[in-house]
């Protein structure tokens, strides 16, 4: 339910007791979801739009913030049973448009919706940009659709936004309407005043505009005569002022990794695409002439890792840098004036600090700063460039302000193999490093990566007295393809190998001894602490999988009633590796006790999984818990749950390896 007005919802669920005040305080502070999910500024710099948590459950607020009278007023919220706000963009100085995403049990199947709407900045004139299906519809929407560009027609409130059309027709009258998929729309945020700018495609995808109201690329993904999604986007491109739609090369994705110019931007003065390619087995980022020569130039590239970001900043989205991760996240600016600002902001608040432009002015004089580290969650500022002064706007998470975190050392293991590989260890603050319990802790995905910076879970732990080492194992993103390997279900012996080694490397080094070692992990994670016992049943003394995959060839079928079944099924491979590579296939092999979370409303892995997971662990008379919170998806995104989770994470270790 959306509504104007702050509305308070009670707790999901209780904490769980404990006979241990400090782990419940700790648990309560770390769980408790960000301060501000997601923060923009109003065009002329006036105001602030945030979406913030309820304190408990799953609900979202909208805020804004007058920064010349420093005062906040909550304006709007999202219960989060099923709908949520996600994202909030400003279309003038005192209008709004904002996301909601939401789920939906259709016979059993879960399908995302997400709905647009526009809301004034006092909270008054609330109204649906997306389009409506009536009773001659002849299937749903799921897409409310998404802001292409915030310029519009150029009129005060207008934005493009991109509309999925669904078919209608009624017996006996000329109503029906014959329009079918998406298409771009240029639409009055106030006056709901609408005009067909890109007609829509069954099989269109994407559209990227120049930032001034010029929709200049699209892409159309194949489909298969079954409905299913196919592996290639066909890219079309328009000339500067041109309507003819003239073709880009095809991307093809196999498993992950995307083949060919994979166009992100449009930049209206170089009259060109930036975009991604692989060189040399790295990302790297391109520009493509849009004259009509398709004129391909290299922009940026690394010989050491994936560069995988665009910086942007503005109304346009204007590109002005790039970024990649080594050790560090890292980015490269264009923009001379954003370098030396940079630079100028890095010397102020410490070098050591990830910095970021969030958001800024239509007339870019004043920026929305984001800076953080390992020790420090993060803080947002406003830079004005016209008096130079930043000023601190709020924190990111005010419950750790006074808590003691951990710092984050980027390291490197020797795998079996004799490969480096690289991951990030964190240790309690004040410890001396040696003899203490430890968890490894594998990333989800697998098309992902950790990075340098704050981590809830991994500090919570290290504040409770763990050293904790999140591997960058092979089937990680971010290294190039080599490391990627097929990916991380089916390189999932190397994969595998790698996490298992990460915990032999804390024995050797003499940070942990055998009886105290366990693994944590989340989705791909958790199904990386399950399948590690597979692999070597008596490594690790306890596992704690959120959400994990448990059985491969159930997340296939589990696909099966979704468009992207192929692109699934692909992906997780065939053949006997996938039995050998499902934890749940191999449960009577695993001897230490196993903890899990999962919510049952849970669209990336299926409740299933873990449910599955739980039976034949029993069957095999094996210690297994599962814990399920009602109404939640895959991040659990409700300080409640999280808090719980994390209390019983704890109480469970310490049980499971004697402290």
């Amino acid at each position: 339910m959306i509504m104007g007005g702050p509305l308070m919802l009670a707790a999901a669920m209780g904490a769980a007791t404990t006979a241990d005040p400090a782990a419940h305080a700790a648990a309560t502070r770390f769980g408790a979801r960000e301060d501000v999910a997601q923060i923009s500024l109003s065009p002329d710099g006036a105001k602030a739009a945030m979406i913030t948590p309820d304190p408990q459950g799953p609900g979202m607020k909208l805020g804004v913030i007058d920064l010349q009278a420093g005062k906040a007023k909550a304006i709007m919220h999202a219960s989060g049973a099923p709908e949520r706000l996600t994202r909030c963009s400003w279309t003038a100085n005192t209008r709004l448009v904002c996301t909601i995403f939401g789920l939906s049990d259709q016979a059993g199947l879960l399908l995302g919706f997400t709905r647009l709407i526009a809301v004034n900045s006092d909270g008054s004139d609330l109204k649906i940009l997306s389009r409506r299906t009536n009773q001659r519809s002849l299937g749903i929407m799921q897409s409310g659709g998404g802001i292409v560009d915030l310029h519009g027609d150029g009129s005060e409130g207008s934005a493009l936004m991109t509309s999925e059309f669904v078919p209608e027709q009624t017996i006996g009258t000329h109503l029906a309407s014959s329009s079918e998929g998406l298409g771009v729309e240029a639409v009055n945020t106030v006056t709901l005043k609408r005009r067909l700018v890109e007609p829509a495609k069954p099989d269109a995808s994407e559209y990227h505009s120049d930032g001034y109201g010029a929709v200049r690329i699209m892409g159309r993904r194949t489909v298969s005569p079954a409905g299913y999604t196919g592996d290639r986007v066909l890219y079309s491109y328009r000339g500067k002022g041109d309507r003819e739609w003239r073709a880009l090369p095809t991307v093809t994705y196999d498993n992950g990794a995307s083949i060919g110019f994979d166009p992100y931007a449009v930049d209206r003065d170089l009259d060109a695409a930036y975009g991604f390619e692989s060189k040399d087995g790295r990302s790297a980022l391109y520009r493509v002439a849009l004259d009509g020569s398709l004129k391909k130039e290299l922009v940026y590239a690394r010989d050491d890792v994936d560069v995988d970001e665009l910086v942007r900043i503005g109304r346009q989205r204007r590109v002005v840098g790039v970024a990649y991760a080594t050790e560090r996240r890292h980015a490269e600016f264009f923009d001379p004036e954003l370098a030396r600002l940079r630079r100028s902001l890095g010397r102020a608040l410490g070098d050591e600090r990830n910095l970021s432009f969030v958001d800024a002015t239509a007339d870019e004089k004043k920026l929305l700063v984001f800076a953080g580290s390992d020790i420090d969650p993060g803080r947002y500022y406003i830079y004005d460039k016209g008096t130079r002064q930043l000023e601190l706007l709020l924190p990111a998470r005010s419950p750790l302000e006074k808590t003691p975190l951990a710092t984050v050392k980027p390291i490197t293991y020797k795998a079996a193999d004799g490969t480096a590989i690289p991951g990030y260890l964190t240790l309690p603050p004040g410890s001396s490093g040696r003899g203490l319990p430890a968890i490894v802790m594998p990333h989800g995905g697998p098309g992902s990566r950790d990075e340098w910076g704050f981590d809830w879970l991994a500090q919570f732990f290290a504040h409770r007295g763990f050293a904790v080492l999140q591997p960058n194992f092979r089937g990680s993103t971010g290294y190039g393809q080599a490391w990627f390997q097929k990916n991380g279900f089916q390189s999932w012996r190397t994969a595998i190998g790698d996490v298992n080694d990460a915990g032999r490397h804390l024995v050797a080094s003499g940070i942990t001894q055998p009886g105290k070692l366990a693994i944590v992990g989340w989705s791909y994670g958790g199904y990386a602490a399950l399948q590690s016992a597979v692999l070597d049943p008596m490594l690790f003394k306890a596992i704690v999988a959120v959400a994990p995959v448990t059985d491969l060839d159930a997340l296939r079928e589990e696909s099966r009633g979704y468009t992207n079944y192929n692109l699934v099924d692909r992906y997780i491979g065939r053949g006997p590796e996938v039995r050998a590579g499902s934890p749940a296939q191999n449960a009577s092999g695993i001897v230490a006790p196993v903890l899990m979370f999962h919510g049952d409303m849970d669209v990336n892995v299926g409740i299933r999984q873990s449910r599955l997971m739980k039976d034949r662990l029993s069957g095999a008379g094996k210690d297994v818990t599962l814990i399920e919170f009602k109404g939640l998806d895959h991040q659990l995104d409700d300080s409640a749950a999280r808090t719980r989770m994390l209390e019983t994470s704890d109480a469970f270790l310490r049980k499971a390896l004697g402290l």
